[in-house]
């Protein structure tokens, strides 16, 4: 499954409802003009998701061939309930009570163009019981409250950390006393964690 940036889940989704209401694709000025962005910045966020496979065009200098590709499964668009069939004890063994209830992820994590998920690689947070692989589910936010775990734009590349404002500065702390703590001379944040999904 290809991974997106916020920022480029907001191009594909302006590209998808803008053909949907227009019956055509909108322009990359027309991109840019509605999210804010140069022409050349949304024509670098299109290169990366042609990249991924994730955008498709037409003849090179046609200007509405913009395309969402099929394969890409829009949050608002997936099924977010699971069956909640009971409860089980993580100590003393209890019998597990089927449930005809149902469990929506997306009352559980906001779906909206807000929210959206990163997959862990490395190990920094681990004391935050944040491992590799595992999925942190973000709120797309550009600022943070001291001890919040942030996505932080440090020197173009994203990092996991919590966040502290201390003498001046900002100190990104990792959750691995291997890891010593970042004092970036500018970030960006680009959301907030709000929730953990582990895959066994």
């Amino acid at each position: 499954m290809q991974t997106v940036t916020p920022r480029q889940l907001e191009i594909l989704r302006f590209i998808r409802d803008f053909r949907r209401e227009n019956g055509y694709s909108p322009t990359m000025q027309e991109i840019g003009d509605q999210l804010g962005l140069t022409k050349v910045t949304v024509f670098e966020h299109v290169g990366a998701l042609e990249k991924k496979s994730l955008v498709e065009r037409g003849a090179k200098h046609k200007a509405r061939s913009l395309q969402v590709s099929d394969s890409f499964v829009f949050p608002d668009e997936a099924t977010t309930k699971l069956p909640l069939t009971g409860r089980i004890a993580a100590g003393s063994p209890i019998e597990a009570i089927e449930d005809p209830e149902m469990i929506d992820l997306a009352e559980l994590f906001p779906t909206s163009g807000s929210t959206f998920v990163l997959q862990v690689c490395g190990d920094s947070m681990v004391d935050d019981h944040i491992c590799d692989s595992d999925w942190v589910v973000c709120q797309s936010r550009n600022t943070a409250r001291d001890g919040e775990i942030v996505v932080a734009l440090v020197d173009g590349e994203a990092t996991l950390k919590r966040l502290y404002r201390e003498n001046g500065r900002v100190r990104l702390q990792p959750a691995n006393e291997n890891y010593a703590p970042i004092y970036p001379e500018s970030l960006e944040i680009q959301g907030v964690m709000i929730g953990l999904i582990r895959m066994a």
